[in-house]
Parts: C-alpha cells; structure tokens; sequence
C-alpha cells in the first residue's frame, strides 16, 4: 500500500517537474525569441523534455504561452507577499510595496505579458485565453491589494481604483524603459506615485 502511494507521488512529482521546466523554457523564449518565432518544439528542446511529453501537458501553444505566464505570475504574487511582510520596521507600505511592485513589473515577466497581449490583438487562437488570463490577473491584483491595504474608514473613490492605477502606470513605465530607459525620469514617476499612494493608502501595521 506504501509502496503503491510513494510511486504515485513520485509520479506526481515528476509530471510537476516536467510542467515547471515547459513552463520556464516558455518564458525564456518568449523574452529571447517574441511570440511569433517561439514554437513548441523550441520550448520542448530548451525544457530537456520529449515532444510527445509536451503535448500531452499542453496541447497547443496558446494553452503553454498563457500557462506560463500566469505561472510566473503566481509566484511572483508570493513573492512579492512574502518580501513585503519581511519588509525593515518603519518603511512605508506604500512605498515599500511600490518598490516591490516596480522590481518585478520591469523584468523579464513584464517581457513575456506584453509579447501575448500584443501577439493577442491579431491572433484568434490567442485571444480567448488571453483575455481570460487578463481577467484572472487583474483579480490577483485586486485580491493582493485588499489583503495588504483594508479599507479607509472613510470611502475614498480613488481607494477603489488604486491598484489597477499603479498597474497601468508601472506598466507604461516598463514599456518607455525597454525602448528609451532614463532612470533619472523613472525615479521622478514611481516618487510621485508614491506621493499619491500615501493620499489614499492607509497605513498598515
């Protein structure tokens, strides 16, 4: 009985392993290679796995491209938890999830998102999963944001919206860095930003 459940989790184990390695090779060939020249045979060979093991865990592209990055977006997501609750005593939430948040949006996952939206706007096998990847990270997004900031004891519209801001405008930040980067502007954005996050962010312990 042992025997029969540790090889089913070795199994388990295995597949997991194969899944993650897919999914890894699938980012680094999205950010080397752009949607359009990445292929599932490139993403198997850079993965080290056979072609018929990766389309039994991902029929076609759209299911692995899409897969990979709300992977990497997940982990990102406890990460991103993680640092902020280990953040040094006395820093401003606000600022400090800012930072945070700046430190991941402008890598190389914000590289791969931006491959898959742009790819999505012409492609049709694309566009389905996209937009429902779309709608699952924003509602990441929003659950993270409730989870670090409650409520202010007095409602404030812009409370509402705080998190798809900061989003759109660190988004748009990462995008002017990977064809003109000016750190010095970069800085003067994310402080005013912040700026604005302490007016209806409340502090948390």
């Amino acid at each position: 009985m042992s025997q029969v459940a540790t090889k089913r989790r070795t199994q388990a184990e295995r597949s997991a392993s194969m899944r993650a390695r897919l999914l890894d090779a699938t980012l680094d060939c999205l950010q080397d290679l752009g949607y359009a020249r990445t292929s599932t045979p490139e993403i198997a060979r850079r993965a080290g796995v056979s072609r018929g093991a990766q389309l039994h865990h991902f029929p076609t592209k759209a299911e692995l491209v899409t897969s990979a990055v709300d992977y990497v977006f997940t982990q990102r997501r406890e990460q991103f938890l993680r640092a902020f609750r280990e953040r040094v005593d006395g820093g401003d939430p606000a600022e400090v999830a800012i930072d945070i948040l700046w430190s991941m949006i402008s890598g190389p996952t914000f590289h791969a998102w931006l491959e898959l939206t742009v790819a999505a706007r012409t492609d049709k096998e694309l566009r389905g999963p996209v937009a429902a990847l779309t709608d699952r990270l924003r509602e990441i997004v929003e659950r993270t944001f409730r989870e670090l900031f409650p409520a202010p004891a007095t409602p404030n519209p812009f409370f509402d919206v705080a998190p798809r801001f900061a989003f759109a405008l660190l988004d748009g930040l990462a995008l002017e860095r990977m064809q003109a980067p000016r750190a010095e502007s970069e800085a003067a954005v994310i402080d005013a930003l912040k700026a604005l996050a302490k007016l209806v962010m409340p502090r948390t312990p």
